[in-house]
């Protein structure tokens, strides 16, 4: 089973990509940073590389990038560790000059958020308590 993962995302400005993950707390690793790309550090084992169009091109050659404008490539999901840490990060995008994406979305058990960030990427900030998870769902398994 693979041990870590990247998500690679297809970016405008570097810098001003930098500094608005910074504003939301993120840090970066440096040994992979340089003027076409940065490693965003989410959590353990966890990474996004945040790539100069240009540069990400390079890597899917005979395809284009989507707009990300336009259309949705993706959604990426972070688990924080509670409802005010998901309401806390959705402040700091729109202080960070991100966008909430769309309204907050609760189920009793999994509440949610989500937000646009500079390059138009989607990224939902949930909370889940599988405690309170209905009884249904707890029964299902892999």
């Amino acid at each position: 089973m693979p041990k870590q993962i990247f998500v690679n995302l297809a970016v405008k400005d570097l810098n001003k990509t930098i500094e608005f993950f910074t504003k939301l707390g993120f840090k970066f690793n440096p040994q992979f940073t340089d003027e076409n790309a940065t490693c965003m550090i989410i959590g353990k084992d966890m990474f996004a590389m945040l790539l100069l169009e240009k540069f990400f091109k390079s890597f899917i050659p005979g395809k284009e990038i989507a707009d990300a404008k336009k259309s949705t490539e993706a959604l990426i999901a972070l688990a924080v560790e509670s409802r005010p840490k998901v309401d806390e990060m959705i402040k700091k995008v729109i202080d960070a000059g991100g966008k909430e994406y769309r309204q907050a979305q609760d189920h009793g058990w999994m509440y949610g958020r989500a937000f646009e960030d500079i390059n138009w990427h989607i990224w939902e900030i949930f909370y889940m308590d599988e405690s309170k998870m209905p009884e249904e769902m707890k029964k299902k398994t892999l």
